[in-house]
């Protein structure tokens, strides 16, 4: 079962982005989930924020080479962890979920369901596993 206090703020231009990225987030019944379209919000809420964020899903593209998003969150204890998506735009090296680090990177346009289960097996334990079992005898 998913910890239902758990803080999501998902950043990206574009309006759909933001919605598909939620609507994975509910599959996996996360539902507080705080959506912004520019990096100026972003930087408000984290800022200037009562909690601290568990996670910010962010796209690359949203800094424009205005801040360098792996140092920000690497640093700021108002967002535990990051997942940086689309980050060949930032010219950003991957680091994949299943290394226990507080700031992932993803080269993929768009974070899909499972690479967000496996970010969130990582990060939010209670989370069940939901995949396939494989039985070796």
């Amino acid at each position: 079962m998913s910890n239902k206090a758990f803080r999501i703020l998902i950043a990206d231009e574009l309006h759909f982005h933001r919605m598909k990225v939620e609507r994975l987030f509910n599959q996996l019944d996360y539902h507080r989930i705080a959506p912004v379209h520019s990096l100026e919000e972003l930087l408000t809420l984290v800022e200037y924020g009562c909690e601290p964020f568990d996670l910010v899903v962010i796209n690359a593209s949203l800094a424009g080479g205005a801040l360098n998003l792996f140092d920000f969150f690497l640093d700021n204890p108002q967002v535990h962890h990051a997942l940086i998506y689309d980050g060949q735009q930032a010219q950003l090296p991957p680091i994949p979920a299943c290394v226990q680090q507080p700031v992932q990177v993803s080269h993929a346009t768009l974070p899909d369901l499972a690479s967000i289960q496996r970010l969130m097996a990582v990060i939010d334990p209670d989370l069940p596993f939901v995949g396939t079992v494989i039985s070796v005898r």
